[in-house]
């Protein structure tokens, strides 16, 4: 999994009741865009984490993406 500043983290809920965390990556810790990542999720929280089976990833468009 490699991501860039600005990509969008989604981490499903492993449990039925459990909600899903959405983020932006502020940085990537790891080489070449690898984990661990900087991550502020919408409710405002910061954290580093090592994404597992139950993320993904959602890449930040560039200006050079766009029509």
């Amino acid at each position: 999994m490699r991501a860039v500043a600005g990509s969008r983290i989604v981490i499903h809920g492993a449990h039925v009741d459990s909600a899903e965390r959405r983020g932006e990556v502020l940085e990537t810790r790891g080489q070449d865009g690898g984990p661990p990542y900087l991550v502020r999720f919408d409710d405002g929280t910061e954290s580093l984490i090592f994404p597992g089976p139950d993320c993904e990833l959602e890449h930040a468009r560039s200006a050079a993406d766009t029509p």
